[in-house]
């Protein structure tokens, strides 16, 4: 039990930017190892962020209205990232769009820097992502709003971390290699759950319609990886967070809540 929470607290460390107390992360002590057990919780921890964004929503909705409310919960979950997975699409989008050879997209990558490409992909992003719930909150009320931006944040990591089980990270060195070991049994289990779950309080059809979108959506950029550079890294998981959230968005937006 003390090892799992140790896990879970790397997973928080690692995955947001909650500072955790001296004397606590000194018990955690953040081991490289750690992070290939703590990837079992990226789904959870995702719960975590989404909770998050719909509190302030939540709160900005007793002053604001719905739109202002819900760009103020956007920022706060970027706050609580640090847009850690806004990050890896736009690394993602300036690679695969600027680079053709393997070797041009892992440099291109790599580097820190946003070109025109990656910008103009987290703006829609960005912008789509406000759009949609909107639409959410006009179409199902506040309650659909805040369970939709929980699940989204959830079930998106879930579909994310999947890659783990079954495609290969083709890094030698990087900062998601102690992530990117396989993934299975009761780990995969277990993120698998806390992506699925959520969708369920919405509605066992909107789930299964959503997970049915999302498993389109992962064997599409499954294979768009493998045949650009022969498996993934970890602004991959970025980008495939980034967009499976916004497809749960897509499908909540088209949704006749009753």
């Amino acid at each position: 039990m003390a090892n799992e929470l140790r896990f879970f607290l790397t997973a928080v460390g690692y995955f947001t930017r909650v500072p955790l107390p001296a004397r606590l992360a000194s018990w955690v002590g953040f081991e490289p190892h750690f992070l290939n057990a703590a990837s079992r919780y990226f789904p959870l921890v995702g719960l975590i962020v989404g909770a998050f964004g719909a509190l302030v929503t939540w709160g900005a909705l007793s002053f604001w209205s719905p739109s202002v409310a819900i760009v103020l919960g956007m920022a706060a979950t970027l706050l609580f990232t640090g847009a850690f997975h806004e990050d890896g699409l736009a690394d993602c989008v300036d690679a695969f769009g600027g680079g053709y050879r393997r070797e041009d997209v892992l440099r291109i990558m790599h580097d820190s820097r946003v070109g025109a490409f990656g910008a103009i992909a987290i703006v829609v992003a960005l912008l789509l992502k406000w759009q949609l719930l909107v639409s959410v909150a006009e179409s199902g009320g506040a309650m659909v709003l805040l369970a939709s931006l929980v699940a989204a944040h959830g079930a998106s990591r879930a579909m994310a971390i999947t890659f783990l089980a079954t495609h290969d990270y083709v890094r030698a060195e990087g900062k998601a290699k102690p992530v990117a070991q396989r993934l299975f049994g009761v780990g995969l289990v277990f993120a698998l759950t806390c992506g699925v779950v959520p969708l369920l309080w919405l509605s066992p059809l909107f789930a299964g319609v959503a997970i049915l979108v999302l498993a389109v959506l992962r064997a599409a950029l499954g294979a768009y990886f493998v045949r650009r550079i022969g498996g993934y890294t970890g602004d991959c998981l970025g980008m495939a967070q980034q967009l499976a959230e916004l497809s749960i968005y897509l499908v909540a937006a088209a949704w006749k809540w009753s």
